[in-house]
């Protein structure tokens, strides 16, 4: 079985390099694609990323643990709504249960004031970005969560007050679902509080090996 860890909106895959130091300590091994370099399309938007998440997933062998932080929870969310016979758990952390759209649209114009050098660290480009932002503000997240029935913990760091509200409505949506509050963090939990994070994905985790 396969555990994949899916990193956020303004991270790149070296985000959980030091959750995943925690994991290999007690023999979890993990796949964390850098999801602006796994698609070969031209256009960064969020179908193509879906599309190439997706490859990515069905080109592993057996059932997956997947393990998505914001963005990289509503591609797990979204994978497991079109993919259920694939996914043996999800982990889903600070995503929204809406997109806030009206943030969205003051968020896109200010990325177009930031210098491209502050995209470096993301793995992507300016324009990719904001390609991708634009593209998800009428995405479609809650629809279907009660149809995901694979065993499922929802994630919110302690501070990340505005996620808490959504991470306790996906968790009331999912059936097979569990909701903790990560301690000592807030929106970037696999960077606030990694020995934690991995704590509880050991715990979740281990009754699949």
């Amino acid at each position: 079985m396969k555990n994949i860890l899916i990193h956020g909106l303004g991270q790149n895959h070296k985000s959980w390099d030091e959750t995943i130091k925690y994991l290999e300590i007690v023999n979890i091994d993990v796949l964390c694609p850098a999801l602006f370099k796994i698609s070969s399309s031209d256009s960064s938007d969020y179908q193509n990323i879906f599309a190439a998440f997706s490859d990515f997933c069905n080109n592993q062998e057996g059932k997956l643990n997947l393990c998505g932080l914001s963005l990289g929870g509503i591609l797990a969310l979204d994978y497991v709504k079109k993919y259920p016979e694939k996914v043996n758990s999800i982990i889903i952390i600070g995503t929204p249960y809406d997109i806030p759209k009206a943030l969205f649209k003051i968020q896109s114009m200010i990325f177009h004031f930031m210098p491209n050098s502050q995209f470096d660290d993301m793995g992507c480009s300016k324009k990719d970005f904001i390609t991708l932002v634009n593209s998800m503000s009428d995405h479609n997240i809650k629809d279907g969560l009660d149809k995901i029935n694979c065993q499922s913990l929802i994630l919110c760091g302690s501070k990340d007050k505005a996620n808490m509200k959504s991470a306790e409505q996906i968790s009331n949506s999912i059936r097979k679902s569990e909701f903790k509050i990560v301690k000592d963090s807030s929106h970037e939990v696999n960077v606030d509080n990694p020995k934690e994070l991995a704590h509880i994905i050991y715990d979740f985790w281990k009754g699949f090996r």
